[in-house]
């Protein structure tokens, strides 16, 4: 395994889906096959394409921005900070699995919305 293109490659693909190309994203890094584990996501490439353009219309001014990107065997996690509309705040931690030709074929995330208020006074990054 290539840890550090699958890392180039994790980011590339989640950017490119976040920011409204989820065909072009399952083009470029998805291999044969894509287990999806979210469960509000169909399984699959199709369900992945349908639920990221339903997100770009719903919400085209979402933004995404890469804090943090680990890999290691055939995992990539990235933990992310999203903005969407409105001034929500969400962490994610989404963990992607590579074949053993450096493409995307299972997924799972995390995903907690950022509170208003803070029992400490650390970030959640």
């Amino acid at each position: 395994m290539d840890l550090e293109a699958n890392k180039k490659n994790a980011i590339a693909f989640y950017r490119t889906a976040f920011l409204g190309e989820p065909q072009k994203a399952v083009a470029r890094y998805v291999g044969q096959e894509y287990i999806q584990h979210n469960p509000d996501v169909a399984d699959g490439t199709q369900g992945f394409i349908d639920y990221f353009e339903r997100m770009q219309r719903e919400y085209p001014n979402k933004s995404i921005e890469f804090i943090r990107c680990i890999a290691e065997g055939d995992l990539v996690a990235l933990h992310t900070h999203q903005i969407w509309p409105e001034g929500d705040a969400y962490v994610t931690m989404d963990f992607l699995r590579f074949d053993e030709n450096g493409k995307i074929c299972e997924h799972w995330d995390a995903i907690q919305q950022i509170p208003k208020k803070s029992a400490n006074p650390n970030t959640m990054y």
